[in-house]
């Protein structure tokens, strides 16, 4: 199906992960879910090393890392000053309900109460592709999300691509 890809970082020299995909998939009563096999081909090399869990910033949606870009990223957060008390807000807010989580033998993951509430995930969930992370919707929510009208995206693309620079 999909391909594990990589790219090498050239300010960092870190590998980022580059997931590709959407799948839908069910939650059964203990909050587990079959992990889409694409996903465990794709993160193949990640798999042994297990993911981090948190809720989204930004949305009513959990976010799923692989360790290696957890790692990335909790860099990242470990450099903003803590003698800045937005930043310390930021950073306890930002950890709010942060798991680590693996896959069992079945290849399923199980979803911490907590976050499921958090998120309000019902039965059916979409795993979806944010290029270096998944972010894990209920179904109904995603679908709200997602929908939009093609001048929208066009306005929206322009407004957020239009200055970029490809290095």
């Amino acid at each position: 199906m999909g391909n594990l890809l990589l790219y090498l970082h050239p300010k960092n020299k870190k590998s980022v992960v580059r997931i590709i995909g959407t799948y839908e998939c069910k939650v059964d009563a203990k909050g587990r879910l079959l992990f889409p096999s694409a996903f465990r081909t794709q993160l193949a090399s990640e798999i042994k090393a297990g993911f981090v869990i948190k809720r989204s910033v930004f949305q009513k949606c959990l976010e799923l890392y692989p360790m290696s870009e957890w790692n990335i990223e909790s860099t990242r957060i470990n450099k903003l000053n803590r003698f800045r008390k937005k930043n310390v807000d930021f950073i306890r807010k930002f950890m709010a309900g942060v798991k680590t989580i693996e896959l069992d033998n079945a290849g399923r993951l199980l979803i911490p109460k907590n976050l499921i509430n958090f998120s309000e995930i019902k039965k059916e969930i979409v795993l979806a592709s944010v290029v270096n992370k998944i972010e894990i919707w209920d179904k109904e929510e995603y679908e709200k999300v997602v929908y939009y009208d093609a001048e929208d995206l066009a306005d929206l693309a322009e407004e957020v691509m239009g200055d970029f620079e490809i290095e």
